[in-house]
């Protein structure tokens, strides 16, 4: 519920949009591990994805550097994989570490509806990325194609909630950012890569470069 001046508390809204980005973090990290765990037998998939990689990185987040500090998850089982499948791995890893960053930075912070709603928005962004990778992983199969397009709408929706006209406040772009994030959630899960519930490992956000701490604009 709105207060008299239609502004939510700071802690309600913090509560809102910390949910949002532990979804988003998730994702990400469900991706990830998906991808790793599927890696060894992506062979035939090393061809279109060093075709469409590039394409990838899309999510505000792909120019930070320090993708290798995500607890060398992408290393595990690509042994036997190529540069292609590699590079998918790696990048999915680095989405992974910076979702898990910005839940980090919401979690030790005091309640900020605007500062909030940015780490739910680099979350989304960063599960989108992630999401891009596991579409290039799996192909054009009519799941994966949903999945990356809902979460692409879950990063737009969360930058709404964020933006100039939101700042975390707005009840209206907050809802739709949270139907937008559930429906990402349910179209991963049909997509395979995440099981409703699945129990993650925590995902190591590694040192924080100052790239990511301006993209979260602390």
């Amino acid at each position: 519920m709105s207060d008299p001046d239609g502004q939510e508390p700071a802690q309600a809204l913090r509560t809102s949009h910390a949910a949002r980005t532990r979804s988003a973090a998730s994702r990400a990290a469900a991706i990830c591990h998906y991808i790793e765990r599927h890696g060894s037998a992506d062979k035939h998939e090393a061809g279109t994805a060093e075709d469409g990689t590039a394409e990838g990185g899309t999510a505000e987040d792909g120019a930070a550097e320090g993708g290798a500090a995500a607890g060398g998850t992408a290393e595990v089982g690509l042994a036997e994989v190529g540069p292609a499948a590699k590079e998918i791995a790696w990048k999915a890893a680095h989405a992974a570490r910076v979702a898990a960053q910005a839940f980090a930075v919401l979690s030790e912070s005091a309640p900020a509806p605007a500062a909030d709603s940015r780490c739910a928005r680099n979350a989304a962004a960063s599960a989108a990325q992630a999401a891009q990778m596991g579409q290039l992983h799996d192909g054009d199969g009519e799941l994966s194609v949903a999945a990356c397009r809902a979460a692409v709408h879950a990063s737009r929706a969360a930058a709404e909630a964020a933006g100039a006209e939101g700042l975390g406040v707005n009840e209206t772009l907050n809802a739709r950012a949270d139907a937008a994030e559930a429906a990402a959630v349910a179209a991963a899960e049909e997509a395979g890569w995440m099981r409703p519930g699945q129990d993650l490992p925590q995902m190591s956000t590694g040192v924080r470069s100052p790239e990511i701490m301006s993209m979260l604009h602390l």
